[in-house]
């Protein structure tokens, strides 16, 4: 064989080659742009997600979520007595002296109370609340002298139920949607010590409030709260067992 036709094999076997390569980018190629746009797939599922805390919660869960901000228990908005006792019990001792006066908490805490509904006048339920109002700054919360003193020391306090709710119907109501709710309650103080450390302490009490959840209960105004929710109608400086 010559050598110009060896040339030219060699020749040809190089366009071949090119070609066959460039055959194989084209397929690849045309793979890849078929593959269909991927979706994303880490999007969390209710399953998955964790459930919120109350300050987590979506707004109208509480009449105003913010008041955590200040140290005190949101009021959450519910017809479920059980969870608005809890709540309830846990408000009245709940506070924080770095944050706010203990004014500003007792007017807090009446935005919780409704009129005792079981008096026939309006007049007699505003009195009947003013009074009950009275009784939660005189004879239930924290008195001021023990505020001044945890204040001295940046104090606050949380307060959780840890008990079952004993919950019981008040017998002279006839509307049947007010009743009386008793728990053990753990209130943990905590206190600065002196030197940029706290130091903190338990104590346990048993406390008693009385609620309305029915139709006659009236919201705090200005709120996602409606008529039908729980409110507090009465603290009691004694536990109320049935």
């Amino acid at each position: 064989m010559s050598q110009s036709s060896g040339r030219r094999g060699i020749a040809w076997a190089i366009v071949g080659g090119l070609v066959l390569i460039a055959g194989i980018v084209a397929i690849i190629v045309s793979a890849m742009l078929a593959q269909p746009t991927p979706t994303p797939s880490d999007t969390p599922t209710a399953s998955n997600t964790p459930e919120p805390t109350p300050s987590e919660q979506p707004d109208g869960s509480f009449v105003d979520p913010m008041t955590t901000d200040q140290g005190w228990t949101p009021e959450p908005i519910t017809t479920d007595t059980d969870s608005y006792i809890r709540a309830a019990l846990a408000a009245a001792s709940t506070f924080d002296t770095t944050k706010s006066a203990r004014e500003e908490w007792l007017d807090y805490l009446d935005t919780w109370f409704t009129p005792d509904t079981r008096f026939t006048s309006e007049a007699d339920q505003l009195a009947a609340m003013s009074d009950s109002q009275t009784e939660l700054r005189q004879g239930v919360v924290l008195p001021q002298e023990e505020w001044d003193s945890l204040a001295g020391e940046n104090g606050r306090v949380v307060a959780v139920v840890t008990s079952d709710i004993a919950d019981v119907p008040v017998t002279d109501d006839p509307s049947g949607d007010m009743s009386i709710g008793t728990a053990d309650v753990t209130l943990t103080f905590t206190r600065s010590d002196g030197s940029g450390g706290e130091t903190s302490y338990d104590e346990q009490a048993r406390v008693s409030v009385q609620v309305l959840c029915g139709a006659a209960s009236v919201p705090t105004a200005d709120t996602d709260q409606q008529a039908g929710d729980c409110k507090v109608v009465r603290y009691f400086t004694e536990p109320l067992e049935p």
